[in-house]
Parts: structure tokens; C-alpha cells; sequence
């Protein structure tokens, strides 16, 4: 049966009713890869295209002062409340209003604005991006986990503000344009491209000698941390698949992923005559972000040049999932439904976190995943949740039974 978008959901439409008034632009998670690279498409863009309303960060109060400074935002917050008075000092003369904590991300996320730049790594994400839903036009959304963890839900948030959504990630964005107003029932499969990351050349025995400065030397992207290390695993194409079966409402068996070291195409869609569909450019993060700013319209202000005879050849084959379990994980998660995937998040991000931090090896990532899937079926909490508070206590558990797994590799 096909999936249907919860009603009222839009997914295309003008940011601003008025062409020539500033777009006035919040960015959660200012100071992260995502969003730095907004904070240059604003900064490379006309003047007077955007008015920066608020600003975000985790901890990084330098960087979130100088951003708030450069833009002239309306308010900056910093989610550690303990450096609430190095932001103050840091903002001193500014005019721009500091503040800290849960409540002050909640107050920034809360100003009234035409788009917000949804850009805060993990689950930490969800609830700004709930609470920016219900104050702006526009949700240009670069955090998947808000959708892993709890995408009927969420988008049936949105649906009920009348706030659009309009996904960043690169795959994704090249998935919007091409399946823009075209009829569900014509497309017979949509497939997602993944680099391969720094080890898809790699043996699986090589792979237990895998440091974390070699997992952190993407190939292609300039990207966080956190998401990096997704890349290596490929679970970050498994959560890519969650994430794209609630934006597009597709089946599972209608959405696949494929390895292309280019990273030049970033989907392929087939449709039932056996046409299939490409969307390419360069990897670069810029091209998705103002799309997702400036849709409909197009800004050839952050253009990349593109020449097609540069390219020596364009390859594609299938995800290893025998040396990539993480993939099959995810996808295995998607399939099972309910909170599975808030649990395969959880545990991953508990994983990752702790690989970063050496305390695990590289293929325990995929191991502490795939026990404790096992271990919260055997617990009963893959049951659908609720509400999106009950989606957050499920992912909570899930990074306790993470953490218990880890404690016995």
C-alpha cells in the first residue's frame, strides 16, 4: 500500500510571501559543519537576501559569539548552561541577547522566522527542531535522526503547524528535486549513493586495526565527527533509508542504496517505464544548503563549476553488508518499524561516542548495535511510541543497554 504524508504536510513552497524582504534565518547548530556551511551561503549571498535571527551552539562559545557577531543575530545560545557567563562576556557590546541551557536553545528555536536550519547532531536535535517547527515557515532539515527516531510523529507535528520541510542531506535533496509532483505510483525505486567512506577498499581483517584518525579522513566530504564515523560504518546510509522512507513515503522495498566512490551522483530514481533519473554535482554541502534556502528559486550565487569531461568514469556497486553490518542493521531496523529504529540510533550514537573516545574498538560499533537491538526486542521495546517523549525515553534505554553491552566486549 502506498504511504501517504500526513495531511497538511507541504514540502515545496516559497520560504517568504514577499520575494524582496529578508529571509529571516535561525540556525541550530551553528558552529557544526552543516551549519558553518549556511552561515557562508548567507554570507556569500545578495545583501539583504537573509536577516539571521538566532544562532545555536553545544559548547563552542567562540565560534557561536563570532557568528552572532558577523551576522548580527537577533540572540545566540549555548546549550552547556555552565559557559552561559563566557557567552555573555564574549557578546559583551554586541546587542546580541545571550543565553543558555535547555531553555535558552528552547528560546532560540522559538523566535518567529521564515526558515530554521535544523543542523544539531543526533537525537539532541529532535526537540529544538520540534520547537523551531512551531515558530517558523520553513524546517530546512540536516538532522536525519529527527526522523529515525521519531518520523510520524514528527512530521505529524508539523503537518498540524503547517510548517514545510525541505531535507538537506545531500541524497535527499537530490531526491526532492527529482521526485518533485510526479505521481508515487510511477516510481518503481529510488537509490541513495554512498561514497564507500575511507574503507571501502578495505579487508575485513584490516578492519580491526582501524584508528580513529583513520576513520575521521572522509574521501570526499568535509563533515562532523559523529557523522563521519556513520560514514565508515555506513550506518549513516542505513539511517539515510529511514529517513528517506518518512520524507518520501515510500515502501522499504522501494528504497535501496548503492556505493559510488565519486560521489558525483547523489540519487538514481527509477520509474515504472524503466526510465531512470540522476540527479549529479559536485560534493560540496553548499549546493543542497541554499537549495533548501532559497526553493523554489535557485541561487547561482553559490554555484560550483561542473564539467562532465573531467569525469573519467562513474561506478556503482552494492554495499558489502557482510563488511558493513551496520547497514543491514539499519535497514533490518526500517523493516521491523516502531521504536526499532529509535533503538538502532540510540545505540549508535552511545557506540560512536565511545569509539571516538577510544574506549571501544572500530567493529564494535556494529557489535554493540546489533546486541543491544537484541537485547531491547527481548525487553518489548520496539512497541510503537506514544508520543515523541516516549520516542526520547526509548532512545534513553537504548544508550543504557549500549553501554552495558560495551562494558562486557
Amino acid at each position: 500500500m502506498q504511504r501517504q504524508l500526513p495531511s497538511g504536510t507541504a514540502v515545496a513552497s516559497a520560504a517568504v510571501d514577499d520575494a524582496k524582504a529578508p529571509v529571516r534565518l535561525s540556525i541550530l547548530g551553528a558552529t557544526g559543519s552543516i551549519g558553518q556551511s549556511t552561515l557562508d551561503v548567507v554570507a556569500t549571498s545578495p545583501k539583504g537576501t537573509f536577516a539571521v535571527t538566532a544562532l545555536t551552539a553545544n559548547d563552542n562559545v567562540a565560534g557561536l559569539a563570532a557568528a552572532a557577531r558577523a551576522h548580527g543575530a537577533e540572540i545566540a545560545a549555548i546549550a552547556n548552561p555552565d559557559r552561559y557567563l563566557d557567552l555573555v562576556e564574549a557578546l559583551s557590546g554586541s546587542g546580541v541577547i545571550a543565553a543558555a541551557g535547555v531553555n535558552g536553545i528552547d528560546e532560540a528555536a522559538g523566535r518567529e522566522t521564515d526558515c530554521v536550519m535544523a543542523a544539531i547532531v543526533g537525537a539532541a536535535g529532535l526537540r529544538p527542531a520540534l520547537a523551531a517547527a512551531r515558530h517558523t515557515k520553513r524546517l530546512a532539515i540536516a538532522n536525519k535522526e529527527c526522523l529515525v527516531i521519531s518520523g510520524e510523529l514528527f512530521l505529524a507535528e508539523l503537518a498540524a503547524t503547517g510548517t514545510e520541510i525541505i531535507p538537506v542531506d545531500s541524497e535527499h535533496a537530490a531526491v526532492f528535486q527529482v521526485l518533485e509532483k510526479r505521481d508515487p505510483a510511477t516510481i518503481s525505486q529510488v537509490v541513495l549513493t554512498a561514497s564507500g567512506g575511507p574503507f571501502r577498499d578495505w579487508s575485513h581483517d584490516r578492519l580491526k586495526t582501524v584508528t580513529r584518525e583513520d576513520a575521521l579522513k572522509h574521501p570526499n566530504w568535509s563533515m562532523g565527527s559523529k557523522i563521519t564515523i556513520d560514514s565508515a560504518t555506513m550506518m549513516n546510509k542505513g539511517l539515510e533509508l529511514i529517513e528517506a522512507y518518512h520524507l518520501f513515503a515510500l515502501p522499504e522495498d522501494r528504497l535501496d542504496a548503492l556505493i559510488h566512490p565519486q560521489s558525483i551522483v547523489h540519487c538514481l530514481v527509477e520509474f515504472c517505464d524503466g526510465s531512470l533519473v540522476a540527479q549529479m554535482a559536485e560534493p560540496d554541502m553548499c549546493t543542497p544548503i541554499a537549495q533548501s534556502l532559497f526553493w523554489p528559486c535557485r541561487s547561482s550565487a553559490h554555484a560550483k563549476a561542473f564539467d562532465l569531461k573531467k569525469l573519467s568514469s562513474l561506478t556503482f556497486s552494492d554495499v558489502d553488508t557482510a563488511k558493513f553490518p551496520a547497514f543491514a542493521l539499519a535497514r533490518a531496523a526500517m523493516r521491523r518499524g516502531g521504536a526499532a529504529p529509535a533503538v538502532l540510533n540510540g545505540a549508535n550514537e552511545a557506540a560512536v561516542e565511545a569509539f571516538l573516545e577510544r574506549r571501544i574498538h572500530f567493529l564494535d560499533i556494529a557489535t554493540t548495535v546489533a546486541e543491544t537491538l537484541d537485547k531491547a526486542d527481548q525487553l518489548g521495546l520496539f512497541a510503537p511510541c506514544a508520543n515523541i517523549e516516549a520516542a526520547l525515553q526509548v532512545d534513553c534505554e537504548a544508550r543504557k543497554l549500549a553501554r552495558d553491552v560495551m562494558a562486557t566486549l
